[in-house]
């Protein structure tokens, strides 16, 4: 997601305009209330398949599971190589974690689905302001988040550039930023692949990023700016470590 904070804050006076408990976008009914009984249930048994999956069929691991806060909402960040790449993330905490996803997946029959599981529908490649309100809404509301700063899936070694979307939510709520590292994931289901291989995949969380102390609009946009160049270096050390781990060579 793009996110220009000096336009931002200067449209808004330096607060994102509030979002309604429920809003429709195109027909999607985003929800940022928290979860209902049914939403939790539906969340932990669709999360626990599909992590009970990735530990026998990708024979996963994960190191640093303690750098997760067990107590206080954070936006985690992982790298993007694959579509698997959601499943691996819900296997960072047993909470429920809400997620950005492309709103294209919001297709009918499937959107409420979506929505119950923690979705955030998202219009990739623009500065989708609704989005950024509605991740801010449910992380002051106290439940992680899971966003892709590279964007859309990636290829290759090096973690591209970054958009600026986890630490302008930081800079709102004052979360940290957990990054995370993600290896093996495009050898077991690279882009266009129809199915997942059996593969070797290795998921490393690095310590959290404290939000900095800033006080104005100018000061602000700087320590977003420097908290996605901090999260862009800390995340090709945790995706170095984490292809070592997987055996995937980097080709660096």
């Amino acid at each position: 997601m793009t996110v220009d904070p000096a336009e931002e804050v200067a449209d808004t006076g330096g607060r994102p305009a509030p979002l309604r408990r429920a809003e429709h976008r195109a027909g999607v009914h985003v929800r940022v209330e928290p979860p209902t009984r049914f939403e939790r249930l539906l969340y932990g048994f669709v999360r626990g398949a599909l992590v009970g999956f990735a530990r026998l069929w990708l024979r996963v691991e994960y190191a640093g599971l303690e750098q997760v806060p067990t107590d206080r909402p954070f936006v985690l960040a992982p790298v993007h190589r694959s579509n698997i790449d959601f499943l691996l993330a819900s296997g960072c905490t047993r909470r429920r974690q809400r997620f950005l996803g492309k709103d294209t997946l919001w297709k009918p029959g499937f959107g409420p689905l979506w929505s119950a599981l923690g979705g955030i529908p998202v219009a990739r490649g623009t500065a989708d302001r609704e989005a950024l309100r509605a991740c801010q809404a449910v992380v002051e509301g106290g439940e992680p988040l899971v966003m892709f700063p590279e964007g859309t899936r990636q290829e290759g070694p090096e973690v591209q550039e970054l958009f600026d979307g986890p630490a302008f939510v930081q800079a709102r709520t004052g979360a940290p930023i957990v990054p995370v590292g993600i290896g093996g994931s495009q050898r077991a289901m690279p882009k266009g692949a129809r199915f997942v291989r059996p593969a070797k995949v290795v998921v490393v969380i690095g310590e959290p990023l404290e939000a900095p102390e800033a006080e104005g609009a100018k000061a602000r946009r700087t320590a977003v700016r420097t908290q996605t160049a901090l999260l862009h270096e800390r995340l090709q050390t945790l995706f170095d470590e984490a292809q070592k781990r997987a055996g995937t060579p980097n080709r660096r």
